[in-house]
């Protein structure tokens, strides 16, 4: 029978496992390739330790060092491979959203007290670069020129921002456990919680994940998914990074270009969430002999459930299993897989836990048998610390050393686990996480808006879709839904924008007069006419609304 909880591990085992970023990167053969371009081009193990150590000690010479936050706002590319790897090797890489605008991107930056930015210097990184000089604080502000494939990569600083240390030889570099890595995750009753993994926690994650997929430095992956986000940076690139094995970076998702990547790029697996899949399934009549022929030794998924016939699908179209994962940020990415073959993968189930402890507990922290249901949890060296700077947080999601996931599911008496619901109203737009609140606050700031209440609404290609309510000042001339959603544009990245936006009289209350988000879609008939309505998924919403449409 399988059990909830790993192997222990030896001594020497423990010993072996990197605690860093740095020493991870060790991993790969020098004459291996590490990385390779869109165009096929080749970054050896032996190049990319020579880029990262040198672009690191540009880093340093500006006094910067082990727990100094440095975001970087750059789209998929090697380069932003790269500029993570930098980061993380001398301070703490603080990767975010390129979509996000000017306003949302201040709020992060002094939010995490960041003291550097590293971004393109060509249009797409002038919000950022508009954002670092707006912020309360001194953010060193540098662009990644150059080609990180041909080892010419520099790091540009601007003039009035730039600072320089004498000497970086006494500069404290990262240990295991300073902070590498610090993301946002949105809530629900507060402002997003600030998630910081520890340098040994994402050396552990990309380890674990690795060894659930037995990757080998034969293996290749292709990685399609946002590097801003846990999904792409854990499984996309450092697991297979600590395997010694190669990334083949894109520039993010497309459907149209996807098949021909599969041909010219050679990767043995890709990991994305349920709607690229689907994407990819949408476009597959035409190369379907294509599929096979890419000879991939698995497909992962994650982030969101995955459709059974989803999974049934893709599994015919690449004659290869499809490996479902459950993971989340404060895991530092993947909590549970479904094993590979000849192990078993249970339909409808996430799998069995990869790298943490987990059990099902009731209200009263106690541990409930399998087929209860209850609050997933878990604990382990992924797992973080707590959240920062969030005692309340904190107090809620961490009893008696267990993490409170805030998802509900059952373990069965093999161990793997089945998830059954959701605790948190957080919204899961296609894997990308919404916070109601935010939206609501944009709403607010709208002079004719008087309430507004934000939730999730079903949508047959993304799982969940943002939609909201709002009670306008007046009653006699109320704001349009298209105003409403062009207002919003202005402040918040295109996949926060509500899809549908309600104009009522009241807004919906519980018994107790407090709003109820969960199945407020329902109450009020937006799922029912989402059959009808998916004709229109890529309407106007006067944003450049990418996760919807086909490319992500």
């Amino acid at each position: 029978m399988t059990t909830s909880q790993p192997p222990p591990q030896t001594a020497a085992q423990e010993e072996a496992v990197p605690q860093t970023l740095r020493e991870a990167l060790n991993s790969g053969a020098e004459d291996i390739a590490a990385l390779v371009t869109p165009d096929g081009e080749v970054i050896t193990y032996r190049k990319l330790r020579r880029e990262v150590d040198r672009l690191s000690q540009q880093l340093r010479a500006s006094g910067l060092s082990a727990g100094d936050r440095i975001a970087i706002v750059m789209p998929n590319s090697p380069e932003m491979a790269v500029a993570f790897l930098v980061a993380a090797c001398v301070g703490c890489a603080a990767p975010l959203n390129p979509r996000y605008r000017a306003a949302e991107l201040r709020f992060y930056l002094e939010d995490l007290a960041v003291k550097a930015l590293i971004t393109m210097p060509d249009e797409s990184g002038s919000e950022a670069r508009e954002a670092a000089q707006s912020t309360s604080g001194d953010v060193l502000s540098m662009t990644l020129e150059g080609s990180a494939a041909a080892g010419g990569g520099s790091l540009n600083f601007q003039p009035a921002l730039h600072r320089h240390c004498d000497s970086a030889d006494g500069l404290k570099l990262p240990t295991g456990d300073d902070v590498g890595l610090v993301l946002h995750t949105s809530g629900t009753t507060s402002r997003p919680k600030i998630v910081p993994l520890r340098q040994r926690n994402l050396a552990c994650s990309a380890a674990s994940i690795a060894e659930s997929l037995a990757l080998t430095p034969k293996d290749r992956s292709l990685q399609v998914m946002p590097l801003f986000h846990i999904h792409g940076l854990l499984a996309g690139l450092l697991a297979p990074l600590s395997a010694g094995a190669t990334v083949a970076c894109t520039e993010g998702f497309d459907a149209f270009k996807f098949f021909a990547q599969l041909k010219d790029l050679k990767p043995s697996y890709y990991t994305a969430v349920p709607t690229m899949h689907q994407m990819v399934l949408s476009r597959a009549g035409r190369h379907r002999d294509q599929a096979r022929a890419a000879g991939l030794r698995f497909v992962r998924s994650s982030s969101a459930s995955l459709p059974s016939p989803v999974l049934t699908e893709l599994a015919e179209l690449f004659d290869a299993p499809v490996v479902e994962s459950y993971g989340m940020t404060e895991a530092t990415h993947q909590m549970c897989a479904n094993p590979l073959p000849p192990a078993v993968a249970k339909p409808r189930s996430v799998g069995i836990p990869t790298g943490v402890e987990l059990a099902i507990l009731d209200p009263q922290n106690r541990r409930l048998p399998a087929g209860e249901r209850g609050e997933v949890s878990i604990k382990g060296p992924a797992v973080i610390d707590g959240y920062e700077n969030n005692p309340e947080a904190n107090a809620a999601a961490f009893t008696n050393g267990w993490f409170r996931t805030g998802d509900e599911g059952y373990l069965d008496t093999d161990g793997y686990l089945f998830l059954t619901g959701r605790f948190k109203e957080q919204i899961n737009r296609g894997g990308e996480k919404v916070s109601p609140l935010e939206v609501d606050e944009s709403l607010l700031a709208h002079p004719q808006v008087a309430q507004a209440v934000t939730f999730a609404m079903a949508h047959p290609k993304l799982g969940e879709e943002v939609a909201a309510a709002v009670v306008p000042v007046n009653q006699a001339d109320p704001p349009s839904e298209q105003e409403l959603r062009s207002f919003v544009a202005q402040s918040l990245a295109g996949f926060k924008v509500p899809r549908r936006i309600l104009v009522l009289d009241e807004l919906p209350k519980g018994a107790t007069g407090k709003l109820q988000r969960i199945g407020l879609a329902d109450r009020l008939g937006l799922n029912s006419a989402i059959s009808t309505d998916s004709s229109s998924d890529n309407s106007d919403t006067g944003t450049e609304d990418t996760q919807a449409a086909d490319t992500i």
